[in-house]
């Protein structure tokens, strides 16, 4: 009964309203008393809460559960299980930039670019279920230490229980996320156009199917590393400027 329910369609729909219920429920009960900005950032953080951990633990046990996987391997029920809920998320997520922050591009074509990769693989293709998991658990390790920091960093000027949380939770999850999305990510994308380029998956997994992959996955590696980068020159300027605001005192 289990496996004939991974094997259906249409679970990508009441995943949907999973994820949408919860949002509304952050948004109209949870947060209802915070302000507007507030309070649509911590919904969307309550929802990726409910993707990002379960996604990378559900995508970790059908990679491994799977005896033929492989690059060129078929799509099997409990990977696309695995992308169906992730498409749900990245949908209701998608809805929420375009309904409340229509200006954030760089976060709508991350979603659109994403959706697109899980769409094409569970949909179209039917095989590469592999690398796009394996992607998606990557991406997803970090998700419940970097909500957790958003959530902490949007209280720390008011909180000073939430300020503490930011400034101890920064430094092992900038090292953490620098190390997947710096690192990790890069060499699986590049042995993935490697094996792609070799021709091994002619005919399962379209060139343009698979090239298309590749510049998504590359771009946001791109936009990670850049947004990394960042945050680390920010958190050195303010340590550097307590020391010396300490010297000085």
């Amino acid at each position: 009964m289990g496996m004939l329910l991974l094997q259906q369609d249409w679970l990508v729909f009441p995943f949907f309203f999973f994820f949408l219920s919860i949002y509304l429920i952050g948004y109209f009960i949870i947060f209802r008393n915070r302000n507007p900005k507030i309070r649509t950032e911590f919904s969307s953080c309550l929802i990726s809460l409910f993707h990002g951990t379960p996604a990378a633990i559900l995508g970790a046990i059908a990679l491994f559960s799977d005896a033929n996987r492989g690059f060129a391997a078929s799509n099997t029920p409990f990977q696309k299980t695995v992308l169906d809920y992730s498409i749900a998320y990245f949908v209701t997520d998608l809805l929420h930039y375009v309904v409340f922050i229509p200006g954030d591009v760089l976060f709508i074509a991350h979603h659109l670019a994403t959706l697109f990769v899980i769409v094409t693989c569970r949909y179209v293709v039917s095989h590469g279920a592999f690398s796009v998991v394996v992607l998606l658990v990557l991406a997803e390790v970090t998700s419940a230490c970097q909500n957790t920091w958003t959530l902490a960093g949007a209280c720390r000027l008011e909180n000073r229980f939430a300020a503490r949380v930011y400034d101890a939770l920064s430094p092992p999850f900038y090292v953490v996320y620098t190390v997947v999305r710096g690192f990790v990510g890069p060499y699986f994308v590049f042995r993935m156009v490697q094996f792609y380029a070799s021709g091994l998956a002619s005919g399962l997994v379209p060139t343009w199917v698979w090239v298309s992959w590749a510049v998504v996955v590359f771009s946001a590696i791109g936009v990670s590393i850049l947004w990394v980068y960042s945050r680390w020159v920010e958190l050195i300027g303010e340590r550097t400027a307590t020391k010396l605001e300490q010297k000085v005192r």
